[in-house]
């Protein structure tokens, strides 16, 4: 993990739209942070903090560590509001981690070896279905992400959710509520004018194949006539 990931907050008392817009005027961010059958509490995060954590990938799915004015707290990123047009954030969702109890959470897939598949150098598309999956297990066990070796991925080949190496202790929500739902996670196809263009060459062999038997009978026919 390339930083710590630390927010510093304090408890918020103003409520509404109104009270957001102060904040945000100056250069705070609203949030609020439940869970683990505990109330929730409305902060107040610093903005800067929160761009600057931002910039790293583990944010987005790691645990937080949340200094709530003297008191320490866990807690995953489970929502974050932008605004429509400016690069700005307008809200966070924060929920809480309690030792010793699974949770859910979305990380994400590292591909690797991806010019050096034989689809690749068949010239085969790579075509990413999945960017990230929806894991469950302890706080302990959460990967930062999950690395996919496309190496030996073949032309017109896929890897599922059932192809994942997960760490010990990590399920894929997915699999572990519908076995059937083994959806795939990236595959190298043939490109479809590559495809158009072997299925035009066959049809010409075909044709040149027929030709000789077609003016074979009309020459029979014609002395038939004859």
């Amino acid at each position: 993990m390339s930083a710590e990931l630390k927010l510093d907050a304090t408890v918020r008392t103003d409520q509404g739209k109104a009270a957001s817009r102060r904040l945000r005027r100056a250069q705070k961010l609203p949030a609020v942070l439940y869970g683990a059958e505990r109330d929730t509490v409305a902060l107040v995060l610093d903005e800067e903090q929160v761009l600057q954590l931002m910039r790293e990938e583990a944010f987005f799915s790691q645990i937080i560590d949340i200094n709530i004015e003297g008191t320490m707290e866990r807690a995953i990123l489970k929502d974050l509001q932008r605004h429509p047009v400016k690069p700005t954030v307008l809200h966070m969702d924060l929920q809480r981690i309690a030792a010793g109890q699974r949770m859910r959470q979305r990380v994400p897939l590292h591909f690797i070896n991806e010019d050096k598949a034989i689809g690749v150098k068949q010239r085969g598309v790579l075509h990413h279905d999945l960017l990230d999956v929806e894991v469950e297990c302890l706080p302990e066990h959460l990967p930062e992400y999950i690395e996919i070796d496309m190496a030996n991925l073949g032309l017109d080949e896929a890897y599922h959710l059932s192809d994942l190496k997960l760490p010990e202790g990590v399920t894929l929500t997915a699999l572990a509520y519908d076995p059937d739902h083994d959806t795939s996670v990236v595959s190298i196809y043939t490109p479809r004018k590559a495809t158009e263009e072997e299925e035009l060459a066959e049809g010409e062999q075909a044709a040149a194949a027929r030709a000789p038997m077609g003016e074979h009978r009309e020459e029979q026919g014609g002395k038939a006539e004859e």
